[in-house]
């Protein structure tokens, strides 16, 4: 890249957008196949408990019906064992105890856990048929939370012999003998909530005696066509996962889930397609769960606000298993929580629990989310304690320029080391305060205006991005002159296609029109990673930029052989030509030539995004019920390529953490039974629940750790929100005493602590 580009770094307009607005879009349950049939789930009612019998008779014999599957029926094909999901991210021997049978065999953990699969004509009469399977179970004792889960008195794995999972500990310094004269010990709380893509999630398989096709494949279609092949007993290059259009991924959508199995198993023991699409209870109960954890945290400070040693309890609810990636949020809740602040003295544990709930993973800003909220709101108590201003508190403890690369907590199971890689973290806290306009806000703090208390905040965060180990890329010349880039990042509607497309244009020199991006698909590549832990630019967009180096030395050695040219003086050209003392060769004469090149990018460290966001609420103490006036977010994401795009993934992410902040709430009894199966029930944002937020993009710490200088933009725009918005409403009823330390922030709970 130079400084002529003309595309990276400009605010285009999202590529994709036209074909989605003109109904053009292609999602799940727009695919139709010849003969298709439906496959429907048979889920648990209970909680916990042992299964006696499931009678599929009625339900076989019904109109339309060609199938009922159950755990026996699978296991009779697989030497009487049961395929389990296997970790994705961060595996470790001690946790495969655990992990999710794709169908239930002899126990139920969980409401929604699967039973049994029917496959019928329509989704009506699968539905129908559904209806008719008899299960008998014998109910066991729920486990109903972490604190019951360490009692150990009802076991979700008997053989395990207890509830508790693993423990990860982050360490730095000696934090457990570290003094100060200021001590402060308090215990917080985030709810169980989880993204809710517009689309929700579903699959068709269609097997042709050969090969298996799996339409609908989405986030990392290689890593889960990996763990498929060897529960169906086929080499992965017979499986063809294809990725289709995706109504919102957020670290939830494409993982593997128990139907990722389910319907390939069917539609191969049928020889059908097999449709299934899963309905909103489903989604609500079924899909990865998060963010449910309990901290106790004790924080030591001089008196000058120095923060000297963060110490740390964190108890994670990881639900009734270990499944996909359920491992990374008490990992980076463990390892994140000092944020953006020098702490010298770290000493973290967080243990996780299972209980009788839907299994969690991860969502967008995984551990980071609840770090945040927990840290911003302990550093706003300890500010006041000591008299300080919380941001002059901040300013005081904030990572210097002159650190980096700054060392973090190291976590083990198995050890971890991370850095902080460039920034300035002071000036975005700076830039911030004055686009927020702060100090004129300042005057309304704790005031009660027109029946209304008004309160700001401000917070500090990081975001990590571009997990490894490598991303993959192939750029080829068609006949035509155009260029297609095969990559294997994927779309989840970050708007990759349009990043790609900018990055591979200015590397070629070549129109943006000229460009098509093709992604995600088995089809494509030897292989791809995917996209999650904001990687796609840094990791996918790298390695188009070297796939393009690498396509122009094919073009030298191409054009030497064909014209007995001499490669080292070819010149490559404006429009993608290769010329030699006069001669010129055009794209489209390349492209009859079958030039093309592969790329790939690999890298073992992670950039760090970071940033500041201030907010302003008012509180009304007679219903409890909190208003966002204003919110302010500035994030430095290293070199922006497009400036538009990265915008918009901050103000949704931002909207996202409002969710979770004041809303969300996937609720369950203290029998393990599921209270937030519709939209009703599970409150989210509105369009005009918050109608003024603001971001601010910046480029001014490059990381030095990739050829772009990128860093992942993601999902750093959630990280702050709970603890600010929490800050917000403690300032704004500083008067009254109040101290949020519980998400979510209902009306009915600033009520309770108003009046409490």
């Amino acid at each position: 890249m130079t400084a002529q580009d003309k595309f990276v770094g400009a605010a285009i307009e999202r590529i994709e957008d036209l074909r989605l607005l003109t109904g053009n879009g292609r999602y799940v349950d727009d695919i139709h196949r010849p003969g298709m049939l439906h496959a429907v789930i048979v889920r648990s009612s209970a909680a916990h408990g042992l299964i006696r019998g499931i009678d599929t008779a009625a339900a076989a014999g019904m109109p339309g019906v060609h199938a009922v599957y159950t755990g026996r029926d699978i296991a009779a094909e697989g030497n009487g064992r049961v395929p389990t999901i296997p970790l994705r991210l961060a595996p470790l021997p001690e946790l495969e105890a655990f992990e999710q049978n794709v169908i239930a065999l002899d126990k139920v953990r969980y409401v929604g856990e699967c039973l049994a699969v029917v496959v019928a004509e329509t989704q009506a009469q699968a539905e129908d048929a559904a209806a008719e399977v008899n299960v008998e179970i014998e109910a066991l004792p729920a486990v109903p939370d972490c604190e019951a889960a360490a009692r150990d008195k009802s076991l979700l794995f008997a053989e395990h012999g207890t509830n508790a999972v693993i423990t990860y500990v982050a360490r730095k310094g000696d934090a457990q003998k570290a003094v100060g004269p200021y001590v402060r010990k308090e215990t917080f709380g985030v709810q169980r909530h989880s993204a809710v893509t517009m689309e929700t999630r579903g699959l068709v398989a269609e097997w042709d005696g050969e090969r298996l096709t799996v339409l609908g494949a989405a986030k990392v279609p290689f890593s889960t066509r990996a763990m498929l092949a060897p529960m169906l007993n086929l080499p992965p290059e017979r499986i063809d996962m294809i990725e289709s259009d995706v109504g919102g991924g957020f670290g939830v959508r494409g993982e593997f889930y128990p139907e990722n199995f389910l319907v390939p198993f069917a539609a191969r023991r049928l020889k059908r397609p097999v449709k299934w699409v899963e309905d909103r209870r489903e989604n609500l109960l079924g899909s990865n769960h998060s963010r449910e954890m309990q901290c106790e945290l004790e924080i030591v400070c001089a008196s000058d606000g120095r923060v000297l040693a963060l110490l740390g309890a964190v108890s994670v609810d990881c639900g009734a298993y270990m499944r996909a990636n359920a491992a990374v949020p008490p990992r980076n809740v463990a390892q994140f929580l000092s944020g953006p602040y020098d702490v010298p003295n770290i000493h973290v544990e967080s243990t996780v629990y299972l209980t009788s709930k839907a299994p969690i993973g991860t969502y967008r800003g995984p551990g980071r989310f609840e770090a945040d909220f927990f840290r911003e709101r302990l550093f706003d108590m300890a500010a006041r304690d000591l008299g300080i201003d919380p941001v002059e508190f901040r300013r005081i403890n904030l990572v210097k320029a002159g650190q980096m690369p700054y060392p973090l907590a190291t976590v083990d199971q198995p050890e971890k080391r991370e850095e902080l890689d460039s920034g300035d973290y002071r000036a975005a806290l700076e830039r911030c305060l004055a686009e927020f306009d702060w100090d004129a806000k300042r005057a309304l703090q704790g005031r009660l205006v027109d029946g209304k208390y008004h309160g700001i905040a401000v917070g500090c965060f990081i975001e990590g991005g571009a997990a490894g180990p490598k991303e993959t890329a192939r750029i080829e010349i068609e006949e035509d002159g155009s260029i297609t880039v095969y990559a294997g990042s994927t779309n989840v509607g970050q708007g990759v296609v349009t990043v790609l497309t900018q990055i591979a244009a200015d590397a070629l020199d070549v129109p943006l029109e000229r460009i098509r991006v093709l992604h995600g698909s088995t089809t494509y590549l030897k292989e791809g990673y995917g996209s999650y832990h904001s990687r796609a630019t840094v990791m996918g967009g790298s390695a188009v930029l070297n796939a393009a180096t690498a396509l122009k030395e094919r073009i030298r050695e191409a054009a030497a052989t064909e014209h007995r040219w001499a490669a080292g003086e070819v010149q490559i050209g404006p429009g993608l030509t290769a010329s030699f003392r006069g001669q010129m060769l055009t794209a489209a004469q390349l492209g009859q030539m079958k030039v093309q090149a592969d790329g790939e990018f690999a890298n073992h460290h992670h950039t760090y995004a970071y940033g500041t966001a201030a907010a302003h609420v008012t509180v009304d103490p007679g219903t409890g019920r909190i208003e966002l006036v204003d919110y302010f977010t500035v994030e430095d994401v290293g070199r922006v390529i497009n400036p538009l795009t990265a915008r918009g993934q901050i103000v949704g992410a931002v909207v996202q953490g409002l969710g979770g902040a004041l809303l969300e709430h996937l609720a369950y009894d203290g029998e393990g039974q599921f209270l937030a199966g519709t939209l009703a029930d599970y409150l989210m944002p509105a369009a005009d629940d918050f109608p003024c937020i603001r971001a601010l993009v910046l480029g001014n710490s490059p990381s030095p750790h990739n050829p772009l200088g990128a860093k992942g933009g993601g999902e750093g725009g959630i990280v702050p929100v709970g603890g600010v918005i929490a800050n917000a409403v403690a300032a704004a009823l500083a008067s009254l005493k109040v101290e949020p330390k519980t998400l979510p922030l209902t009306p009915p709970r600033i009520w309770a602590l108003i009046h409490g």
